[in-house]
């Protein structure tokens, strides 16, 4: 880096609220965030964080991304390496190393941004499909999505049974839990992107409004809980469900949701949700 290039990223910097925008940046790391939640996390309006974010892309410090309608923000490691190598190059007579180079801190090449799409899987009780659906979203779509499941009359907790087999094929199940759909429709709930119900019919109940953005699909799944067969049908059963729902999902993640405008998405959503079954569950 020059001198005149390092002069005019510390000019960009030499405000205190760029520096508290850059650090809520990077403490989100390559998923970035969007405008609206950069706004909201430092509590600034809209038109003065506009004017932050466009100066520090100016100087090469962010960049952004367009997710749907949002556009999504996140640091550029490598200017930050850069600066961070200008400010130590000279150190201790040209030796850096003797006091830390702290561009090695940081990952050695730009990650492009991922914008992370928050995603709601529903089903009546919450105790199986859709806790199914969460786990296997948290690891299939990891940094890239963030996995969330909701019923409209949730059970006290998942199945057990559900739980033993995710854990057996080593997902992490510390926090699953049923949850009502309520919790994601208020002012505060995160905002959905996508919200896909499991079951053929929520029991008659409207479901609530999840948001405007949000695109809305059915994948319909068989109850667990209305299946009454012997153990061995039933551990097959619930086997059958998880290597169905891993085909969906991964399906799902490999969408290539840049290039697909709103309506081809949402058929390519509906056409996930009719496929065939998949074949029996196996080890990650």
């Amino acid at each position: 880096m020059e001198i005149e290039d390092a002069a005019q990223t510390f000019a960009a910097l030499s405000q205190e609220t760029r520096l508290a925008l850059l650090r809520l940046l990077l403490g989100a790391g390559p998923s970035g965030l969007a405008a609206g939640e950069i706004a909201e996390g430092l509590r600034l309006p809209a038109s003065t964080t506009s004017f932050h974010l466009a100066a520090l892309e100016r100087a090469g410090l962010v960049q952004s991304t367009r997710q749907s309608r949002r556009i999504i923000y996140a640091v550029r490691i490598a200017a930050l390496r850069s600066l961070l190598a200008f400010l130590t190059e000279t150190c201790c007579a040209g030796h850096p190393e003797l006091c830390g180079d702290l561009g090695r801190l940081l990952p050695e090449e730009d990650r492009a941004v991922t914008p992370a799409f928050n995603v709601l899987f529903l089903c009546t009780r919450n105790s199986a499909r859709s806790i199914i659906a969460e786990a296997l979203l948290r690891d299939l779509g990891r940094g890239r999505f963030r996995a969330f499941s909701a019923g409209s009359e949730p059970d006290a907790a998942p199945m057990p049974a559900v739980l033993e087999k995710l854990r057996a094929l080593g997902h992490d199940v510390a926090d699953l839990r049923c949850k009502s759909w309520d919790a994601f429709a208020g002012a505060d709930a995160p905002r959905m992107d996508f919200v896909i119900a499991l079951c053929d019919v929520l029991h008659g109940q409207l479901c609530p409004e999840f948001g405007e953005a949000a695109l809305t699909a059915a994948w319909p799944l068989p109850d667990p809980a209305k299946f009454h067969g012997n153990a061995a049908e039933r551990a097959t059963m619930l086997n059958e469900l998880y290597g169905s729902l891993r085909r969906r999902i991964g399906i799902f993640v490999s969408l290539p949701f840049a290039s697909l405008d709103r309506m081809a998405l949402k058929a390519r959503l509906d056409e996930i949700g009719v496929g065939p079954v998949a074949a029996p569950a196996r080890g990650r």
